[in-house]
């Protein structure tokens, strides 16, 4: 069978759009196999523009494992602008990937990764212009198999109703041995049809299948209990964890974008998993443990993605990256590396307290400094014990000195604004803690040319974390908090001048609160938002609040909820969670445990250098954490701009 491409009606309609090159295909790196020599057919998609959804890691890491099959095809598929919709819808064009412009619900399955919930919506637009029944209940053997990966899908009850299956934790193995079960099946003759089919993941305990498991509730709304349906359904769902990152160097081949992306670099994954245990933090909390890629490999996966992509920038991705344990020998030997040439180097997370003059120097040797980011996320001291982010006002002022003093002159600084216990006071001090920066920077350079961003985000509770039980703040008091802050940091003329101010308002927070601790009931909201013209709720000038929370006050009461009992309501104890049954390796007693000690702001230490603290990722995932000093040199040492690279 072979599947005829779109291309030429998509073709036509391309003059009538924005950014027309984003549809377009053919990037270096992207990949096109004939259809009849494959037997396992992926589109894998990121549920927003191609300028967002083409610089993703995950996908394409992916995209690239799944290629090296020589029976598997992967092509990627992203979200389409409201303008380019319109005409399809009017011109009968469906979804289509973007590789070899192929229609969506020809592929065995179709794989969204989402790192971000406010992508639901866009979820269902593709599906719809794909012609894929929008419930899963709906779908036959013609439609593919709609799996969810991502940090959002370690709680997919909110898309429980859309979704055949979803996957917790790291993909590399995953999608091989989803893979491997669909390529088997085939083979067989799909007997027993998709009903089988997902039996047969449900039955690996580490794909989670919705329909395979019935929620009961108690009269005040809260659940009862969530079990399974099916005979061989497993009662927990784990995550996956890749360990040894030097087996999986990928991507190796990045896809080069033919359109503008948010980000032009090449990236290499230095190490996976946080401890440091930032209570908000629901990636450093599911990605544990540690496992850091070796010097060695970071080198050799530097060298050859730079060699074929032609990227002038390289990115050390991590969730902190100065506390790989040889970080330092990392940028010295990278930096001597590429001496001379115009590749930069830049780390994307970095920690006020790992920062230092050392690190600074070797980020800016050969005279391109790109931007430096540091998240002290709250203003006080109290507030900084509360959500565990052991940095003092002493480490962010020394920090960002030593960027001044090395030729940096616009750092951002990044907080957040409605965390449990949070008071006015507490967000003021963001503003006393800017001016000290600039008035110890100016001190420090003897030059008033020097900026400092201010940017806050809100605070979202999410699942797996310590705030899991948390309320949240409402948008009123938030928005107040906001324009206290900016007041206090225009009280002094001459140093708000130099201090940037952006920020997120309480709305799009408090939807994105209900859509990361929902339930399944909340499915209904997320489809009425998308009847009424709901589409790309991550971007502001799309995003409108109104119209979720009127979707919100249609839909909720017939379950006897409100959004206020999503958001702002705090949980208790024994309250069963709508991901309890999806097993992340967090023991729920050693979260609550570190949510009552958030209360009395207690700080946690870092299990990196410490003794165990009983988290339960290690035993119970059967992983441990895997660190350096491995003691090596980045190797080759001859630089590349000697003429012999």
């Amino acid at each position: 069978m072979t599947v005829a491409t779109v291309w030429p009606r998509l073709e036509q309609l391309l003059p009538l759009v924005s950014k027309p090159i984003q549809y377009v295909g053919g990037e270096l790196g992207g990949v096109r196999k004939e259809w009849e020599t494959t037997t396992v057919r992926w589109a894998l998609m990121y549920p927003d523009a191609y300028e967002v959804g083409l610089p993703n890691q995950g996908v394409q890491i992916l995209y690239e494992v799944l290629n090296e099959q020589p029976d598997v095809l992967a092509e990627r598929t992203y979200a389409v602008w409201p303008d380019l919709e319109a005409l399809m819808r009017e011109h009968g064009v469906p979804q289509f990937t973007v590789d070899a412009h192929r229609p969506v619900r020809a592929f065995d399955l179709l794989g969204l990764s989402f790192a971000t919930e406010l992508g639901y919506t866009n979820m269902l637009t593709a599906l719809d212009l794909a012609g894929i029944p929008l419930l899963a209940k709906d779908r036959t053997d013609e439609d593919p198999i709609v799996l969810a990966g991502g940090h959002a899908a370690f709680n997919p009850e909110p898309i429980a109703d859309f979704l055949d299956a979803a996957v917790l934790g790291d993909g590399e193995e995953a999608v091989l041995e989803v893979t491997a079960l669909v390529r088997a099946w085939k083979e067989e003759g799909s007997p027993g049809g998709r009903d089988e089919l997902l039996l047969r993941l449900a039955k690996t305990e580490s794909v989670y299948v919705p329909r395979f498991y019935d929620v009961d509730y108690l009269p005040d709304g809260r659940i009862q209990r969530v079990v399974p349906n099916r005979a061989g359904v497993p009662f927990r769902v784990h995550k996956r964890t890749t360990m040894d990152l030097d087996q999986w160097p990928y991507p190796k081949k990045p896809i080069v974008p033919l359109a503008e992306t948010v980000h032009e670099r090449y990236a290499v994954e230095i190490f996976r998993g946080c401890t440091r245990g930032c209570r908000f933090c629901q990636a450093g909390m599911i990605t544990r443990p540690v496992r850091e890629r070796s010097i060695t490999t970071v080198g050799q996966m530097v060298k050859e993605g730079l060699e074929f992509s032609g990227f002038s920038e390289v990115g050390l991705l991590s969730l902190s990256s100065a506390d790989h344990s040889e970080i330092g020998d990392i940028c010295s030997g990278l930096a001597e590396q590429y001496e001379g040439t115009n590749v930069s180097l830049s780390l994307p997370s970095t920690r006020v307290d790992a920062f230092n003059i050392e690190l600074a120097q070797e980020l800016s040797r050969n005279g391109r400094r790109t931007g430096l980011t540091f998240a002290p996320e709250g203003g006080s001291e109290r507030i900084r014990k509360v959500i565990n982010k052991m940095v003092s006002e002493e480490d962010l002022i020394r920090t960002v000195v030593t960027a001044y003093t090395n030729g940096w002159r616009q750092v951002k600084l990044y907080f957040m604004c409605g965390l449990p216990t949070e008071t006015d006071e507490d967000v003021l001090q963001i503003a006393r803690l800017a001016h000290e920066v600039i008035k110890a920077g100016r001190a420090a350079t003897g030059s008033k040319d020097i900026r400092c961003t201010v940017s806050i985000g809100g605070f979202v509770p999410k699942p797996h974390t310590p705030f899991q039980w948390a309320s949240m703040s409402t948008p009123e008091v938030i928005d107040n908090r906001l324009k206290l802050l900016k007041q206090a940091i225009n009280s002094d003329r001459s140093l708000g001048r130099a201090i940037g101010y952006r920020y997120h308002d309480g709305q799009p927070s408090l939807i994105e609160g209900l859509l990361s601790r929902g339930d399944r009931r909340v499915g209904a909201v997320i489809r009425k938002v998308w009847e009424d013209g709901g589409r790309f709720d991550g971007w502001s000038e799309h995003f409108s609040y109104q119209r979720w929370v009127d979707a919100a006050a249609a839909e909720l009461p017939t379950f006897g909820v409100d959004l206020d009992w999503f958001t702002t309501r705090e949980r208790d104890e024994l309250e069963v969670l709508p991901w309890d049954h999806l097993d992340s390796g967090l023991d729920k007693d050693w979260l609550w445990q570190d949510w009552q000690d958030s209360m009395s702001e207690f700080e946690q230490d870092d299990c990196r250098w410490t003794p165990c603290f009983d988290c339960g990722v290690c035993p119970s995932m059967d992983t441990e954490i895997q660190i350096g000093p491995t003691g090596r040199k980045l190797l080759p040492l001859t630089p590349v701009g000697s003429g012999n690279g």
